[in-house]
This record gives C-alpha cells, sequence and structure tokens, in this order.
C-alpha cells in the first residue's frame, strides 16, 4: 500500500488521516538492518527482533508477555527472560474477520490482566485502504494464559457522543480507578491528541473524555499530519509519567514527550498533568536509531532494574512501516523522580541482560 493510495480522500484531514495510516501500516519487503554479533550467556544485542512496530510487554507470573503491530493478526511471545525474546516462537491469538469494521489494518495491541481475566486492546478498521476509520477493540480471554483459552470479541471501546478515529489505548490506575487512555481527533481537524475517559469495566467508557496533550512544541510538529500518539504509563514513587510519541512516524524526528502528575492527583484534570516542553528519548544517528518511539516499560526478573522497549529504523528516511525494530535498555531516574531514559544504545553492541536472567 503506498500513501498515494490515499488520495481519494479528498479532503485535507482525511488525505492527513490516510497519510498517517498508510504509512503506519504499508506492508513492505523487509532486509534485517544489521549483522548482529551472537548472545552470550551473560549479554543481549539490539535489536531484539528483525522487524516488530509499536512493542509492548506485559509481566505475570514470572512471565513476560510480548506484543507488536502485525498488521493482519495478533500474536504472543510467552518467555521467561526478555533477552530470549528473538528465539521464542510466537503463538497467534486472533484473526480478525474476513470483513467488517475491525477485519483489517491492526494496530498497536496490549495486551493486560484485569479482574481475573486477559484483555488485548488494539486498533482496527476495514481491511483495504479505508484507513479513516480506524477504531480501538477489545478482545477478553478467561484462561489462565494468554497463549491458550478462547479470546472472545467484546467490541469497540469508545467516548460517547465524542467516537472519532481512535487508536493506541493504553490503561491507567490510579486512586482505586481505572481510565484508559488513547490518540485520537477532535472531529474537526486531523491533529492527534492525547484523551483520557474513565472506565466502568475493562471494555466501557464512562463519562467525558478529556484532553490530555496535542503537539505544541516545534519538535512535536515534524510531519504533516501532526501527531501525538502511542501513550504509556509509568509509575514511580509519588509521580505518574505519561510518556507519549510525538510527530509524524514516517520521520526521523518521532520522539518521546512526558506529562507528570502526582500519583494521587485526579489524572482527568487537565491541571494535574504537567508537560515536558523538551522530547525525553529521541534519535542518535550515530548509534543507528531513528524514528525512535511507541515504547512500553517492564522490570528486570529480579524487580530490580528499570527497562524500557521502544522501536527504531536502524537508517534514516526508513519509514512508519515493518522495517522498524524492538529494541530495549535499561534506564535511571534523575533526582527529582523524572526518568532518565539516556541515549538509544548502539546497534550490535553487547549489553548485560536484565538482571535475574
Amino acid at each position: 500500500m503506498r500513501r498515494a493510495s490515499c488520495l481519494a480522500y479528498g479532503l485535507l484531514g482525511w488525505l492527513l488521516v490516510a497519510g498517517t495510516a498508510c504509512q503506519k501500516s504499508k506492508p513492505a519487503p523487509f532486509v534485517p538492518p544489521v549483522v548482529t554479533p551472537p548472545a552470550t550467556s551473560t549479554t543481549f544485542v539490539n535489536p531484539l527482533l528483525a522487524s516488530g512496530p509499536d512493542p509492548w510487554v506485559y509481566q505475570k507470573d514470572g512471565f513476560y508477555y510480548y506484543m507488536h503491530t502485525l498488521n493482519d493478526r495478533l500474536a504472543i511471545w510467552k518467555t521467561a527472560a526478555m533477552s530470549s525474546l528473538g528465539s521464542t516462537v510466537s503463538k497467534t491469538v486472533w484473526s480478525p474477520p474476513g470483513s467488517g469494521n475491525a477485519s483489517g489494518n491492526l494496530w498497536a495491541p496490549e495486551l493486560y490482566f484485569l479482574d481475573g481475566k486477559w484483555y488485548i486492546y488494539y486498533s482496527a478498521g476495514p481491511a483495504g485502504t479505508d484507513l479513516g476509520r480506524q477504531r480501538t477493540w477489545v478482545l477478553e480471554n478467561s484462561a489462565a494464559d494468554p497463549t491458550t483459552g478462547t479470546w472472545v470479541d467484546k467490541g469497540r471501546i469508545f467516548s460517547s457522543p465524542e467516537d472519532f478515529w481512535a487508536i493506541d489505548g493504553t490503561v491507567l490506575e490510579q486512586n482505586g480507578k481505572r481510565y484508559f487512555i488513547w490518540s485520537g481527533h477532535n472531529g474537526i481537524d486531523a491533529i492527534q491528541r492525547i484523551y483520557i475517559s474513565q472506565m466502568s469495566n475493562p471494555w466501557t467508557l464512562v463519562g467525558p473524555r478529556v484532553e490530555l496533550s496535542h503537539p505544541e512544541y516545534a519538535w512535536e510538529n515534524v510531519g504533516p499530519p501532526y501527531v501525538n500518539e502511542g501513550p504509556e504509563i509509568l509509575k514511580h514513587g509519588n509521580k505518574t509519567f505519561l510518556v507519549y510519541s510525538a510527530s509524524f512516524c514516517g520521520t526521523d524526528q518521532y520522539t518521546l514527550g512526558l506529562l507528570t502528575a502526582d500519583a494521587t492527583a485526579d489524572p482527568m484534570l487537565l491541571a494535574s498533568w504537567k508537560k515536558s516542553d523538551k522530547p525525553i528519548f529521541s534519535q542518535n544517528p550515530g548509534n543507528r536509531a531513528y524514528a525512535t518511539g511507541h515504547n512500553s516499560f517492564f522490570k528486570s526478573k529480579d524487580g530490580q532494574e528499570d527497562w524500557i522497549i521502544y522501536h527504531a529504523n536502524s537508517n534514516p528516511n526508513e519509514g512508519c512501516v515493518e522495517k522498524r525494530n524492538p529494541r530495549m535498555q535499561k534506564f535511571t531516574w534523575n533526582t527529582d523522580g523524572t526518568p532518565n531514559f539516556g541515549i538509544p544504545v548502539a546497534i550490535s553492541t553487547p549489553l548485560a541482560k536484565p538482571s535475574g536472567e
């Protein structure tokens, strides 16, 4: 699928939507970015896989469950060690119906264990090039292991009556309540904004949606389209952080931004959040890391280390396609309690495995 195939939308807003989606979902022949040295008993190297946009990791009972965008299906990698991801066989857990409103363009799946069951949140729309209809959907599984059992379609999760284009859903739990955070449109323009709404159960939103962020600074406005997306939650001490991806994913300047709130603040109030005026993680051409973004977080096996996993391109101008590959690295914390992700580490460089592996 090429960007030109989206020109049929006509209106500028839908052109921007289609441009984003076409680039995000375009299948492309893939050549491995580098020849990497083998991992050792104590080290691993990035990238973890040859391809893997929008990586997600969930930890439970000594296992890591990994997912990424595959476009035509949902699959889970189950591993006891994140450094072994490259040798782990994935299990396809969901294939979309042949037609309908969630039959194609499956993006950014996230897996959670909530209220005693597993849930997958993913973005999808009709198969083909009608990418202006992307929405977010929910699957449920009551099995103890999410790679087994039966996944049940719980339908679309959305904010009524503001039911607009919506992708990249994630979950926040704070003050005994649960919230859904996603990237979407306001129904007026094609700018991607970060929204939040309260959840009454894992597949239903209640009450209003509130905009938490939109592209403001120059580093958020490399495009068009102009984008805040991929929101992810990170908690530390008395703070809740919302890490998001900014600028168009098809540019090398795709980067991570940060919102900060107190851990006891009402996340539905815009005033609870403070937005950083600078990116917190950006490309590093010297280390062959371009378009660094759409991340998630996990703890080391022994719980002593904090790790970020993100996707990047290994060469400039590779766009928002399957050449994006997943990488992970340990991070630390600044004296003010904010995360310090450092710079993207160089590919093919042996790194110490997460502690406890």
